[in-house]
Order: structure tokens, then C-alpha cells, then sequence
């Protein structure tokens, strides 16, 4: 059962592409990354530029097949209750409960743990973890 929600906008001045993203998720021991194209035609960032989430401190994460076309139609996780499609948000005051079906546990979740929601065009990927950041590259910097 989901309760009182309430969903905090982390990425006001950045996104993803929102055609085809290329997301690519890696686990590193307790450390999450989502790479993935930036949107270069409604934000600050260059053709081909790259955006890096990494959460530190992971306890668990899961990626959904759900797409806009479902979110839009009602039938998405949050659809009733997320401000907009294809943004990254806190999730506050989720109350499901944890199925380890549902979830890549990686350790129980701790005090400092946090929700993370992003919905990407054709996924929707959730994470729990301590902290968030993220990095930019270019194609070939490095």
C-alpha cells in the first residue's frame, strides 16, 4: 500500500534524452550508476554528452518496463501521484512493501536511506541509497 507521498524535483536544469536515453546501470558493492544520454535540445549540455548518477550507500534498486504510454494511461508506478513523466525525483513516504521479487537487495535499507525515481522514456528505475551525484562527460574526455 502506498501512502502519503510526496516527490522532491532533483534535475531542474538538466534531463535525460528523452527519445533514446542508452541507459546503462552498473553495481559496483554498494554503489549504483545510471548512465545515459542528456537531453541537448531543451537543457545545457552538448550532442552525445553523458550524464553519470552514482548513489552511494545502495541498499536496493529495481528497473521497471514501465514506459510513458502505461504512465500516461494510469497503469504506471506513481502515475496517479508523480508530478510528471520523465523526471528525477526523491520519493517520500513510500510504504510498499519490500519484496526481494521486486527489488535488487544489495543490504537492508539503513537509517540515512532515501528513494530515487527517475522515469526514463521506456523505464522507470528506482534506487535506495544514502546520497546521489552526478557527473557530466563527453564522448573520448576522460
Amino acid at each position: 500500500m502506498v501512502g502519503r507521498l510526496s516527490f522532491r524535483h532533483l534535475n531542474p536544469d538538466w534531463n535525460a534524452e528523452p527519445n533514446a536515453p542508452d541507459v546503462k546501470l552498473t553495481v559496483e558493492g554498494n554503489t549504483v550508476q545510471l548512465t545515459f544520454l542528456l537531453n541537448s535540445w531543451a537543457y545545457d549540455a552538448r550532442k552525445a554528452e553523458t550524464g553519470t548518477l552514482r548513489f552511494i550507500g545502495c541498499s536496493r534498486w529495481r528497473w521497471d518496463s514501465t514506459n510513458d504510454h502505461a504512465w500516461f494511461a494510469g497503469r504506471g508506478l506513481y502515475s496517479k501521484q508523480a508530478p510528471k513523466w520523465g523526471e528525477f525525483y526523491e520519493v517520500i513516504g513510500d510504504s510498499r512493501p519490500i519484496g526481494e521479487d521486486d527489488w535488487e537487495v544489495l543490504s537492508p535499507d539503513g537509517p540515512k536511506s532515501l528513494q530515487f525515481l527517475f522515469y526514463f522514456r521506456d523505464d522507470t528505475i528506482e534506487v535506495v541509497a544514502e546520497d546521489w551525484s552526478l557527473a557530466r562527460q563527453m564522448p573520448g574526455a576522460g
